[in-house]
């Protein structure tokens, strides 16, 4: 255990120092600020239009993370060599990649807490309790970490331009996951449903974890939902944290 502490807290400490995340991060909080100004010219709710955009800003900074960063925490150590001096240490490979992981993990949080606070804010400054976002930013979250786990597990076998690509790709297929059932009942019997049904399982299914429109609206959630719908995005980046475990095993370093 305190290997993988060790290796998520320099993690940690290496990506805070990256200066693409603090563009990034700067990009969102402008953002957030100026969802302000953006919803005295539009037609419609301020406090609505503040929440919409300060969520897909909270949402697209941690994609962009989860991605950039990701993806290369792996790559890095092994094109440095620097993974053959640390795995000659008693640490075991299984150890070194929940690390890496725990420690991207650490920088999204921060990055959570830090925009999440400044849309809380904005949105009181409108004059509404915004307690109610904060149920979408903590799926918003998870969301998140689901990408990490992606991201780490492509890391962990090719490079980082195949692995955003493969990460990104993930991305967009969990948020169309929807289109499966539809493409399963368009089709006959046989083996192109069972292929529907495959896919559909293996995809993270991310429009789960979306609750961004409940949250501008209002709208409550049925009880339990968001119990259900965490240790789903949970659940699944434990099975792909596994495999990634494994790959990595199995990899071998020339």
């Amino acid at each position: 255990m305190s290997a993988i502490v060790a290796i998520a807290l320099n993690t940690f400490r290496e990506a805070i120092r990256d200066r693409v995340l603090y563009l990034i991060l700067g990009f969102a909080l402008v953002l957030i600020a100026v969802s302000r100004f953006v919803s005295l010219l539009t037609v419609g709710s301020e406090a609505k239009i503040v929440k919409d955009l300060g969520l897909s800003a909270i949402s697209l900074f941690g994609v962009l993370t989860s991605v950039f960063v990701g993806v290369s925490l792996v790559f890095k150590e092994i094109e440095r060599r620097t993974v053959l001096t640390l795995l000659a240490q008693p640490v075991r490979r299984w150890q070194f990649v929940v690390g890496k992981f725990s420690g991207l993990v650490l920088v999204l949080a921060s990055s959570v807490i830090a925009t999440g606070t400044a849309l809380v804010a904005a949105v009181a400054l409108k004059g509404e309790p915004p307690w109610g976002l904060v149920a979408a930013v903590a799926m918003i979250f998870v969301e998140m970490v689901v990408v990490a786990a992606i991201a780490i597990l492509f890391s962990s076998f090719t490079n980082p331009m195949l692995a955003a690509v493969g990460t990104v790709s993930a991305y967009i297929a969990g948020h169309l996951s929807w289109s499966f059932d539809l493409l399963k009942k368009r089709m006959p019997e046989g083996a192109g449903r069972l292929l529907c049904d495959i896919v559909h399982a293996l995809i993270p299914n991310l429009d789960r974890l979306n609750v961004k429109a409940a949250a501008v609206h209002g709208v409550p959630l049925q009880e339990g939902y968001l119990a259900a719908a965490g240790a789903y995005g949970l659940l699944y980046t434990a099975a792909v944290l596994v495999l990634a475990c494994i790959v990595f095993e199995r990899r071998e370093f020339v």
